[in-house]
């Protein structure tokens, strides 16, 4: 069978296949060729279609290749449907296709892979996961290699991690165990591990674009936005139009706060997929954080006629803080939470965004219940756990003591350079960073990840079920040690400094839990807690919907809990180390902002400067949910907007307790 002949139609198509990979245009002069002597012949079509995708024509091929899949819905049909789906960022009906895709042919690494983009680029991080790890399981036939991607694919990820060391032992430059051990390492959130080790894959096969992709992954996760972008620049020079890459990119300046090359990417691709929700989206966010902010709004209304039961673009607008809804948009928020076929995350943030606008509309019982419903949605999809953070609240407060403060004195770095705003969300913070990155020797960056990801490794903690090895690891770790982790913040953190100030904020707020760790690595550090009166801060947490993390925020109670740590931390080292931490209360310095001002900056060892009062004149990206609000002069209305909902409160009073209330801190 395999010498006979081949027919001129097989011959026409393997040439247009072989003309395709390095001359679209002519490979679609061969594709229409065919096409006129054989009308509708598909495998003709099929090339047509990626060859306008490699042209860019994403618009025409979407629709040659719609009309292909109607009529022939192979998988290899429906996986360049997919692709022009992406191009367009249409993520979720590429995630439709390739399900089908798969569900014909599910050995398929091409179509895992790209349904692992989609995911990812969809906001679905767990989905995209495991997509990846199937990715992983059909690109090899080795046995062994074969047994530890099927753990991975159902997360056994400690038989996965044996199996492919085991492997590794025998053969340690197999690419293929070496990538899916760093796949192992990702999912246990040991990023710096799985960089490392995709980076040995690459300099063992530097043409293996999966690794490389996968590494441009693991650095945006750390926050290494500059390395992930010259690694996606090294993908493009291969293939300059992949929506993944290109998307990845345009993240990634974001990231790095670039915002006018961001806002220049995002109109450069609108202007050939004018018709992407996702897309104005988040065009809509660099232009909310530039500064922008009817541009900003354009752009979300823009996303919502693309998409009407886009709930994300809904909820965007509600979270500028001082957009006010129309009526005609409310009533369409609830007419679509009545659709039974709603995606539960469209679901979720039109809960969110109907709480806000009928807080505006003084309506705050039904306001309560749909953030009560968007809360509990939202809280049903992640694995927080409140006992993990009061056992690190417990652990770290055994370990740091007077005497190990006292031993370990004059360790760690001596740059000055940080000042950490630390405590919960929406207690001020963003308020007190514009202020004083209105100074002339300060320069405000972003909530920066890094000393997480520091606590992270030292933990090394592989599984779920055990115990992370960090603050304890602090104890034991060297001199030496504990100044090279503060050298790894400041070069970690130094692409986000855009100006020659000498010093720079890092307004984290989760970083209240790791003021040991600072203390350590970074002593001459500045740590300011921003603080608000409990049930203002605990219900404004509430009822804001974060694109990621803070876990705690989405259930009454275990806010409480939370904020109970917090204040318990943060006693013990004003206890162990009077004045190490310098606090600011919200209505403080809401009511004297003079005062306040002068304070901090006594602390921080400047003179007062009568710009930080002016701080809404300051331009600079602002990249949090006050963005809007601190581009205003100072406003005493929010101080008590608790008390509209104190009647549905009652599990947050409860589990704040009265010493919580009654705290002098928080008065």
């Amino acid at each position: 069978m395999d010498n006979q002949p081949k027919s001129t139609l097989e011959v026409a198509l393997a040439h247009a296949e072989r003309l395709m990979r390095r001359d679209p245009a002519l490979a679609i002069e061969q594709a229409d060729a065919i096409l006129e002597a054989l009308p509708d012949q598909p495998g003709a079509l099929l090339i047509k279609g990626r060859a306008l995708l490699r042209q860019g024509a994403f618009d025409d091929a979407r629709a040659l290749l719609t009309t292909l899949a109607k009529q022939r819905r192979t998988p290899s049909t429906l996986l360049a449907l997919a692709e022009a789906f992406t191009a367009v960022q249409d993520y979720d009906g590429a995630i439709v296709v390739l399900r089908e895709a798969l569900a014909l042919r599910d050995d398929s690494p091409a179509a895992w892979g790209a349904l692992g983009d989609a995911y990812y680029f969809s906001g679905a991080v767990a989905q995209a996961d495991d997509a990846y790890a199937h990715q992983i399981r059909t690109s090899t036939q080795e046995p062994r290699l074969m047994q530890a991607a099927a753990a991975l694919c159902e997360n056994r990820l400690a038989p996965a991690e044996a199996l492919l060391r085991a492997h590794l032992k025998e053969t340690p430059t197999n690419v293929a165990a070496i990538r899916m051990l760093a796949e192992v390492g990702a999912r246990l959130g040991r990023y710096g591990g799985a960089e490392k080790l995709l980076t040995r894959c690459l300099e063992l096969a530097p043409s293996f674009t999966a690794a490389r992709h996968n590494l441009a992954l693991v650095q945006f996760r750390q926050g290494k936005a500059l390395d992930a972008l010259s690694e996606i620049e090294k993908l493009r020079a291969h293939d300059p139009e992949n929506p993944t890459y290109r998307n990845l990119e345009a993240a990634a300046l974001s990231r790095l706060g670039d915002f006018e090359n961001a806002i220049t990417q995002f109109e450069d691709v609108l202007r050939d997929q004018s018709d992407n929700p996702r897309l104005w989206m988040s065009y809509g966010h660099a232009l909310k954080t530039a500064g922008r902010t009817a541009d900003a709004i354009a752009a979300y209304r823009r996303a919502i006629a693309l998409r009407p039961q886009f709930g994300d673009a809904y909820w965007s607008l509600a979270n500028l803080k001082t957009f006010r809804f129309e009526r005609a948009e409310v009533e369409a928020m609830a007419a679509m939470l009545r659709n039974e076929q709603l995606k539960e995350e469209d679901r979720y943030h039109l809960h969110y965004a109907l709480g806000k606008a009928l807080e505006d509309a003084a309506d705050y019982a039904t306001s309560f219940a749909h953030y009560e419903e968007g809360a509990r949605r939202r809280r049903a999809l992640l694995d927080y756990r409140p006992a993990d953070v009061s056992a690190q609240v417990q652990r770290t407060k055994a370990l740091f003591t007077p005497a190990l403060l006292k031993a370990r004195a004059g360790q760690g770095s001596a740059a000055p350079d940080p000042i950490f705003v630390i405590g919960l969300p929406r207690s001020g913070s963003t308020l007190l960073e514009q202020i004083l990155a209105s100074h002339s020797q300060i320069e405000g960056t972003m909530e920066l990840p890094d000393i997480a990801h520091i606590a992270r490794d030292l933990g090394e903690k592989k599984l779920k079920s055990e115990t992370s090895k960090y603050p304890d690891v602090l104890a034991d770790l060297p001199a030496e040690q504990l100044k090279a982790l503060g050298e790894l913040y400041l070069q970690g953190t130094r692409v986000q400094r855009r100006t020659d100030k000498p010093l720079f904020i890092d307004k984290m707020p989760n970083n209240w839990i790791h003021v040991g760790l600072i203390a350590l690595i970074l002593p001459n550090a500045k740590i300011i807690d921003a603080r608000r009166h409990a049930m203002a801060t605990c219900f404004s947490a509430f009822k804001q919907h974060f694109a990621r993390g803070q876990g705690f925020t989405y259930d009454l109670a275990e806010l409480g809990r939370y904020y109970r740590d917090y204040l318990d931390l943060m006693a013990h080292f004003d206890a162990i180390a009077p004045g190490r931490i310098h606090r600011v209360h919200y209505e403080a310095l809401v009511g004297d902002t003079e005062t306040e001002v002068r304070k901090a900056l006594t602390y921080c060892g400047l003179p007062f400067e009568p710009a930080c009062l002016e701080f809404y004149a300051t331009e600079r990206p602002v990249r949090t949910a006050s963005s809007e609000q601190v581009r205003r002069p100072i406003f005493r209305d929010g101080l008590d907007q608790w008390r509209n909902y104190e009647h549905w409160l009652g599990p947050l009073k409860q589990a704040l307790g009265n010493a919580a209330l009654n705290d002098p801190h928080n008065r």
